[in-house]
């Protein structure tokens, strides 16, 4: 996929939104489009009928119906990001849920609620009231455009829903898209006031809590300088409080909220898209480098993170790959048994580290649904997926969060090199000396319908013996090995222990095509060239 000649570059007008147009539409437009739960929530635009006010009370009213099946009977935590079509959503679901008497859970002061914060706030809840369990939902279409509106739903468990979760809800919610009088409404300045309506302070808990996490003394003892940029994200009210709770010197680099994403640079397609692991979206902080020791950037839910070590963006198996190493060698209080769990098309120099310290690999398919149960109970010390998303247990072995958390991986990026002398990417370059080095790449392409049948319907077997590359293909598979469950494609491995992988996006109408070479950045090449021409001819 070729790379935009504005990318990195400030958005010109006839790229911004119209945002008047834009929100008229979600409220005025009925839904065009049936409600599909992607690998993260429900997502699509107001302006094609993919994400509008309708969709949201469906939605909304689906969870209701399906917590109280399960006896959820603790009040459910609500919040939204900074998107456009995010407030407007959190009005409709909490009206939804004040008509129907559900206790709701928001954050104070109207304040935005970052994914990992909404999921340790269920899972704190969860631990002091386990007869009365809450649940969530999250409004964030995470770094996809301004355009876009997303809404999610985490169970007691505080992470991502399962997908027989999310099937009841979706089916649900479109029995209900063809009935919307059956869904009852609350103004939102009587919901707002519902007794049923609980104000909570969800920064103070979180941030406190972090040190439990990262070791934010030895941070604090280090003076290193931080730049955190929120793209302007809901986390952007969070960075300040956490930095005087422990002492930090961070220095938000950007704290505007636009729901236009106006100030971002345009990602590698020429769209706006507030994607920490591009350095095409994070080239304003990649600027600033030289004002400090270390920069982080968190997507719009802080889900993700993106690490900005000696100038440049680390590639995010890169640090995961750090963070790994640094966390089994440093974390003593770990069960000894706990696992790493990682995407099935993550980088193998992970594999490498991992066996490297005497741990077993957990390897999943996409989708941070995979690491829930194992995070919770201790049996996975760590999860990450290659689109640089994780979290980890706390220092003392407890569960953190069940959903990814760019706090405490951006954090983590500063306590690695407080505690090591080093930045993270020489703690990456010390990996590639004793393991080797491997070129990866990811390149998304549009994905029609035709092709996506086509996807669909690969046997693996009919690849087994092909060439690619000069190589033979020596294996292919649609079922991770670490759980058996369906890649959603097909990951595919290569004589010389290289490997690619395609699968459609589950939040854009994108075909994702992974690929690592042993045999140098030419050998990658060839196999991005010729993979889909295998893939699609088979």
């Amino acid at each position: 996929m070729s790379i935009d000649p504005l990318a990195g570059k400030p958005a010109p007008p006839e790229k911004l939104i119209n945002l008047a147009n834009l929100l008229t539409d979600y409220y005025t437009l009925e839904p065009r489009v049936k409600v599909a739960f992607g690998t993260s929530g429900h997502r699509g635009s107001a302006f094609k009928g993919a994400f509008n006010e309708g969709h949201v009370a469906a939605i909304t009213k689906a969870v209701v119906e399906y917590r109280s099946q399960k006896g959820h009977k603790g009040p459910i935590f609500l919040g939204y990001d900074t998107h456009a079509l995010s407030e407007p959503a959190f009005r409709t679901a909490l009206s939804v849920l004040a008509a129907l008497a559900v206790p709701t859970v928001i954050n104070k002061n109207n304040e935005y609620s970052p994914t990992p914060v909404v999921s340790f706030m269920i899972l704190e809840r969860n631990r002091a009231h386990p007869d009365r369990l809450s649940d969530g939902l999250i409004i964030t279409p995470s770094h996809n455009p301004p355009q876009d509106g997303g809404i999610k739903y985490n169970p007691p468990n505080g992470g991502p829903a399962d997908v027989d979760v999310t099937g009841w809800i979706q089916n649900r919610a479109n029995e209900l898209l063809d009935d919307p009088g059956a869904i009852p409404r609350h103004p939102y300045s009587k919901a707002l006031k519902a007794e049923t309506t609980l104000v909570e302070d969800f920064v103070t808990p979180f941030a406190e809590a972090l040190g439990q996490v990262v070791d934010l003394e030895a941070v604090k003892a280090s003076g290193l300088k931080i730049g955190a940029d929120p793209l302007g994200g809901s986390g952007v009210h969070y960075w300040n409080p956490i930095a005087e709770r422990w002492g930090l010197n961070l220095t938000v680099v950007n704290p505007r909220v636009d729901p236009g994403f106006t100030f971002m640079p345009l990602d590698s397609d020429g769209a706006i898209r507030m994607d920490c692991s591009s350095p095409y979206a994070m080239a304003n902080l990649i600027q600033t480098a030289g004002k400090y020791d270390l920069g982080v950037g968190n997507d719009p839910d802080f889900d993700r993170h993106g690490v900005i070590s000696g100038g440049s963006l680390m590639n995010p198996n890169h640090y995961l790959a750090a963070a790994i190493q640094y966390l089994l060698n440093h974390r003593p209080d770990w069960p000894k048994t706990a696992k790493i769990g990682k995407t099935l098309v993550s980088s193998a120099i992970i594999d490498r580290v991992v066996k490297g310290a005497g741990r077993e690999l957990y390897e999943t398919p996409v989708g941070f649904k995979w690491f829930v149960s194992g995070l919770s109970d201790g049996g996975l010390g760590f999860g990450g997926e290659e689109s640089a998303g994780a979290s980890f247990l706390r220092r003392d072995g407890r569960v953190w969060t069940t959903d990814k958390c760019g706090f405490c991986m951006a954090l983590l990026a500063a306590e690695m090199t407080a505690k090591t002398g080093k930045l993270p990417h020489e703690i990456y370059r010390d990996i590639t000396e004793k393991y080797g080095s491997t070129d990866y790449r990811r390149v998304d392409s549009e994905l029609d319908d035709g092709r996506k049948a086509a996807l669909g319907n690969l046997k693996p077997e009919s690849l087994t013996g092909a060439k690619i590359a000069g190589l033979t293909v020596a294996a292919a598979f649609d079922k991770a090995p670490g759980n058996q469950a369906s890649v959603g494609g097909l990951k595919v491995a290569l004589s010389d222990g290289s490997w690619f992988a395609v699968r459609p996006s589950g939040t854009e109408p994108k075909m994702k095509l992974y690929a690592e070479s042993l045999g140098g950045p030419d050998r990658l090449a060839a196999i991005l060239e010729e993979a889909p021409k295998l893939i699609f001819k088979a």
